[in-house]
C-alpha cells in the first residue's frame, strides 16, 4: 500500500486535534465543509481522512460519522513523517548548532547541509536565502555561508516577543479539556526532564535537545504557524549564543532542567498562576544568561 501523502497526514493531525478538544463520545463530527477548513485540505482529502478514521474504530460510519472515542497517542502521524525540506534543512542546522559543529563564526556550504539534510542544494539556497534575514547567518562574496552574531539589542528584542508567545502558550494550555492529548505529552516531559536532572551536570549536554522540546510542545498548544516558525529562530539565537560562553555551561543547562520542572508540574496541577511565574523566572534567567553570553563573544572580539 502506498504511503499516504504529507498533506493527508497533516490534515488527519489536525482534524484529531480539534477532535480531542471539541467532540464528545456519540457526538457527530463537524460538516465535511467545516473540517476541510479545519484540516486545511479539499473535501477529497477530507473524505479520505474519514475513511481513515473508520478503519482504525474512531468513528461510527461515512455517513452519520458519530465518535466512537477519543483520539489516542496512536492516531496521530509522527511529526517526524510530515517535515518538509525546510524542516529539514532547518533541523540539520539547529543540531550541528547544538552539537558544536558549527560553532560561532564557522562557515558552511550549500552542499555539505544539502547532503545532510537529503535535500536538493537548490533547495538549501532557497532556505538559507529566506532565513539570512533573521542576521544569525550570512552569504560570503566568494561563495558558502557563514555563521554571524548580532547585537544586544537584536536578542533584547527577540527576547520580549518571545515572552508574548510563552505566556500565551500557558493561557491556551489552562482552556484545554480534561483527556486531551497534550496530557499524556506533559506527563512525558516531566519524566524526560527529571531524568535528565538526575544524571546532571555529567549529561549537561543534553539539554538543548531537550529544551527545544519543551518549548516545542508549549508552542504547538497555539496552533500558530507564525509562533511556531518564530521560536525556532528563538531556540537558535539563544543557544548559538551560549557557545561564547561556555565556562558557565554546565551550570546554566541544570538551572535551566529545573525551571523547566517547575513550569511542567505547575500546568499538570492546573495552577495557571503558578506556570506563568515559573514561566516568568524562567525567562528572565534566560534572557539574562543570553547578554552574559553576548557580553563574553564581545570580550573575545575585543581582544583579539
Amino acid at each position: 500500500m502506498a504511503r499516504p501523502p504529507t498533506i493527508f497526514k497533516r490534515s488527519a493531525n489536525l482534524l484529531l486535534q480539534y477532535i480531542a478538544s471539541h467532540v464528545a463520545v456519540g457526538e457527530p463530527l463537524p460538516t465535511e465543509q467545516h473540517m476541510a477548513e479545519l484540516g486545511e485540505g479539499s473535501r477529497t482529502a477530507i473524505r479520505s481522512v474519514l475513511a481513515h478514521f473508520h478503519e482504525s474504530g474512531l468513528i461510527s460510519d461515512l455517513k452519520e460519522r458519530r465518535l466512537l472515542r477519543k483520539p489516542l497517542r496512536k492516531d496521530y502521524f509522527d511529526l517526524a513523517e510530515l517535515q518538509t525540506g525546510a524542516d529539514r534543512i532547518r533541523q540539520v542546522l539547529m543540531e550541528r548548532i547544538y552539537q558544536s559543529d558549527l560553532p560561532p563564526g564557522a562557515e558552511f556550504s550549500e552542499s555539505e547541509l544539502a547532503r545532510a539534510a537529503g535535500t536538493s542544494t537548490i533547495s538549501v539556497r532557497e532556505f538559507l536565502i529566506g532565513f539570512s534575514s533573521s542576521g544569525l547567518i550570512e552569504k560570503k562574496p566568494r561563495g558558502g555561508w557563514r555563521l554571524c552574531a548580532f547585537d544586544r539589542s537584536f536578542a533584547m528584542e527577540l527576547a520580549d516577543v518571545r515572552q508574548m508567545f510563552e505566556f500565551a502558550a500557558i493561557d491556551n494550555f489552562a482552556n484545554l479539556p480534561q483527556g486531551d492529548p497534550a496530557f499524556a505529552e506533559l506527563q512525558r516531559l516531566i519524566v524526560r526532564h527529571e531524568q535528565l536532572g538526575s544524571i546532571m551536570p555529567t549529561h549537561h549536554k543534553d539539554f538543548p535537545a531537550l529544551d527545544r522540546d519543551f518549548h516545542t510542545f508549549l508552542i504547538g498548544l497555539m496552533n500558530n504557524r507564525f509562533a511556531q516558525g518564530f521560536y525556532d529562530l528563538v531556540s537558535l539565537v539563544f543557544h548559538y549564543h551560549y557557545q561564547w560562553d561556555k565556562d558557565s555551561e554546565s551550570a546554566r543547562n541544570e538551572y535551566a532542567v529545573h525551571e523547566h520542572l517547575d513550569i511542567l508540574r505547575a500546568l499538570a496541577r492546573r495552577d495557571v498562576a503558578g506556570a506563568r511565574e515559573a514561566m516568568r523566572i524562567h525567562l528572565n534567567s534566560s534572557r539574562s544568561t543570553l547578554l552574559q553570553a553576548i557580553r563574553a563573544r564581545e570580550m573575545k572580539a575585543h581582544a583579539a
